[in-house]
């Protein structure tokens, strides 16, 4: 016996309709579109609280998908040398890098970058 292809997974927040015409519409939609580089505008910031002490640099303001900023703070990471993360919509850089993230990021065509 195959693999059946159920997707009531994906419908459980679904209320039954005896609507005989009603077709049932998934969002297939990823996340929001990326702005392009020149006009996002973005934020570089230096703190220490809040992260158990250690500093971190902290890039803000970034308007795209969830793949796309995961993409920009993976080559932050491996430009600085250092890890990081992305949480709440922010890139998270370990260590106080905001002068080398502010040129990378400007000469990766990000020209509104403070």
């Amino acid at each position: 016996m195959g693999k059946r292809d159920n997707d009531w997974k994906e419908r459980l927040g679904m209320v039954y309709s005896t609507n005989p015409d009603f077709k049932y519409e998934t969002d297939d939609a990823t996340g929001e579109d990326t702005l392009p580089a020149e006009r996002q505008k973005l934020r570089v910031s230096v703190e220490k609280h809040g992260h158990g002490g250690k500093t971190v640099t902290i890039v803000h303001g970034f308007s795209g998908s969830d793949e796309d900023i995961k993409e920009l703070a993976r080559s932050l990471k491996t430009f600085c040398g250092t890890g990081g993360a992305v949480k709440d919509g922010e890139i998270l850089i370990q260590g106080d890098l905001k002068e080398k993230i502010i040129n990378r990021l400007r000469d990766s065509g990000y020209k509104d970058t403070k």
